[in-house]
């Protein structure tokens, strides 16, 4: 990796970052993309249990998505937290997830689009 010796060459790498990044296997933005995040506050809450649920959940029903594993986004106090963003749709945050929240999130929102309780306000603005 070479080095950053000017904010010249920063913005050049930021360039080249994204890219590559919106130059990803355009299949993957027709797919449902779900962040389950794991920082500090979300793994000790059992963000790794609702991470593996998920992922199993999916699996079982043929639904075609792409989970990920995320730090923190500052929602300490409705960990685990989960972020689903639908194809073509702004992500929505859902906080407190347990098994049978996160149930209840793949069949009536990521399935059927129908939001549930349990979603948080968006503090950040995606990139």
């Amino acid at each position: 990796m070479k080095k950053i010796k000017s904010p010249d060459d920063l913005r050049k790498l930021r360039e080249e970052i994204l890219s590559r990044s919106h130059t990803k296997d355009s299949s993957s933005s027709r797919k449902v993309r779900i962040r389950v995040h794991s920082g500090t506050s979300g793994l000790a809450s059992g963000a790794k249990a609702i991470l593996e649920f998920i992922s199993t959940e999916l699996e079982k029903r043929n639904i075609e998505a792409e989970v990920i594993r995320t730090g923190d986004l500052g929602y300490s106090f409705a960990e685990p937290t989960i972020e689903v963003t639908r194809p073509g749709e702004d992500p929505v945050v859902f906080g407190n997830v347990d098994k049978l929240k996160a149930d209840e999130i793949i069949e009536k929102y990521i399935k059927n689009g129908d939001y549930v309780d349990g979603i948080l306000p968006i503090n950040y603005r995606a990139i």
